[in-house]
């Protein structure tokens, strides 16, 4: 049976042989790893809980591979434009964000001595 972890525990982590360069790449551009690693999580159960991961999972993905990097771009975006609604919904909620329903649109008054002077 897998130990439990427990705050402060060591854990390790191996990159594959046949690690997508891009995985590696990003890996090697973080300048502190594991808080990179946690926000992802927190990001993971924020949208789904807490679950196992691999049970949701493709054995095979090809997420990086899409072809078109308009679909590589999507696949990229498409998390974070899902975070930002996340904190436009939480602010909202708390009041941070006016809604445009506080106060109908005015409409503009027109007479025909407008129209006039516009033919």
């Amino acid at each position: 049976m897998k130990k439990t972890k427990q705050p402060g525990d060591n854990i390790s982590l191996k990159t594959k042989k046949t690690e997508d360069p891009a995985v590696m790449k990003w890996i090697n551009e973080q300048s502190n790893l594991m808080d990179s690693l946690r926000y992802l999580i927190e990001n993971e159960i924020v949208q789904n809980g807490v679950r196992n991961l691999q049970m949701f999972i493709p054995v095979e993905r090809n997420l990086l591979h899409a072809g078109q990097p308009q679909q590589q771009q999507a696949a990229i975006i498409a998390p974070a434009l899902g975070a930002a609604r996340e904190v436009s919904t939480a602010a909202e909620e708390r009041g941070e964000l006016q809604s445009d329903r506080s106060e109908p649109p005015v409409e503009d008054e027109i007479d025909d001595d407008d129209i006039e002077s516009w033919i």
